[in-house]
């Protein structure tokens, strides 16, 4: 029997080591991970989904999502046919998105973060008192690929601006019920892991060693 491809997209800036605790049985599956490059200028989400496509070698795969890489896969499989499109702490649809980023999103406000900040995290912890912050930018700091400047203004517009109105109902939706970017009182029809936050692909991944095999296959 063939093994199931699955390809992997980390989150925004992420590097592909956020899955290192996700182990699928390998006599099942392959397991291939792909990484962010950086995008051209002025490029559409829907260009650079057609980009990083041309990285996926099988007409079968199945497509793993995490947050802004969940939003890139849905945008991969309406171009490319694909075996089944799962998502992680993610959204299907702008109507998924929190108030907060709607209003941000209306405002334009995103054009104001100075995103040189957040491409130097040791500056940022060096004058973080919050704990949990300081525990978001260690983690930040382990799990960062791309640290770019025009990557990330890129891509926090990207995720900001998706304009997707209706959700594909084809779309397989793993979401915590702790999560604080999507929370998940907007999010209709996933299968909720108690405990969860944004993070969870890093502190769950018993739950998706457990879960994944059968979601993929069921």
């Amino acid at each position: 029997m063939s093994k199931i491809p699955v390809y992997f997209m980390p989150g925004l800036a992420a590097s592909p080591k956020i899955f290192e605790r996700i182990k699928l049985p390998e006599d099942q599956f392959e397991t291939i991970l792909l990484e962010w490059f950086l995008p051209e200028k002025n490029e559409t989400l829907s260009h650079y989904a057609k980009r990083m496509a041309e990285k996926i070698k099988h007409d079968d795969a199945v497509l793993i999502g995490v947050s802004f890489g969940g939003i890139l896969v849905e945008e991969i499989a309406k171009i490319k046919p694909v075996r089944k499109t799962i998502i992680v702490s993610s959204v299907k649809c702008k109507k998924e998105f929190p108030g907060r980023m709607k209003f941000v999103r209306n405002t334009k406000m995103y054009k104001l973060i100075p995103t040189s900040l957040f491409s130097n995290v040791e500056y940022l912890l060096r004058y973080s008192t919050s704990p949990r912050m300081k525990e978001r930018l260690e983690l930040y700091k382990t799990y960062l690929s791309v640290n770019d400047v025009k990557y990330l203004d890129w891509a926090i517009e990207n995720v900001l601006m998706w304009n997707r109105a209706e959700a594909d109902e084809k779309v397989v939706h793993i979401h915590g019920d702790k999560d604080d970017v999507f929370p998940i009182e907007n999010i209709k029809n996933c299968i909720v892991v108690n405990g969860g936050t944004h993070a969870m692909i890093l502190f769950k991944y018993k739950w998706m060693n457990e879960n994944l095999p059968r979601i993929i296959t069921e």
